[in-house]
């Protein structure tokens, strides 16, 4: 069965820092579903306005809309986008225990992953010091996945899933909030795989990063 198409542009909120938004934006990208950006201004508060509140009640990004539809929340918007535009079920699988190893993976990301990694990151762009507690979370998650992907190329399964969509963005730039991905081959190679997928696009890095990060904090 072929995938469907959506009929107009799905339109993306987002912050272009956002790990969280990140997600959302490199799994339309992987689907290939056309798609255009909204940008919320998240220094100003731009998610607290009227406007914004009114698709999503938590002031907060990502949020999608899709020809009427809106869903909030970066795990939210996967979830639908696999089961709206993946028929076949290769990103969100449809048997029970491999869909189960799927919310598992974005539970921790919900979790550790952004009380480390994703914390630990916004902390240093902003100039200051990352509580050792933080770091600490961000290297025991690191050290769960370099033991789980030493003897498979995927979080789950064969190929990519949306676990492994969740999972990039903030472990790919957790160097950014000083955690060191040196000591860890086997997540270094998967983020390789990750990048190496059709449809791949990063967040900021290097010099954009830094021109990002001054727009957004003037």
């Amino acid at each position: 069965m072929p995938a469907p198409a959506p009929a107009r542009p799905i339109r993306l909120h987002r912050f272009l820092l956002s790990g969280h938004a990140h997600r959302a934006e490199l799994f339309l990208s992987l689907l290939g579903l056309p798609y255009e950006t909204v940008e919320v201004d998240l220094v100003q508060r731009a998610q607290k306005r009227p406007e914004f509140l009114a698709l999503n009640p938590f002031g907060k990004v990502p949020v999608i809309e899709d020809d009427g539809t809106v869903v909030a929340d970066s795990h939210a918007i996967l979830v639908y986008l696999a089961l709206r535009y993946d028929p076949a079920g290769r990103w969100l699988p449809r048997e029970p225990l491999a869909a189960a190893r799927v919310q598992h993976w974005l539970a921790l990301s919900a979790g550790p992953l952004v009380n480390g990694a994703a914390n630990a990151r916004w902390t240093a762009l902003t100039g200051k010091p990352v509580p050792q507690a933080t770091l600490d979370t961000a290297l025991e998650l690191l050290g769960q996945m370099e033991q789980h992907l030493q003897e498979r190329d995927w979080l789950v399964g064969e190929h990519a899933t949306i676990a492994d969509v969740a999972l990039y963005s903030y472990t790919a730039h957790v160097p950014e909030g000083g955690v060191a991905l040196e000591p860890y081959p086997a997540v270094r190679a998967w983020l390789a795989r990750v990048e190496a997928l059709p449809g791949f696009l990063d967040l900021p890095r290097g010099a954009a990063l830094q021109a990002a990060l001054r727009a957004a904090l003037g």
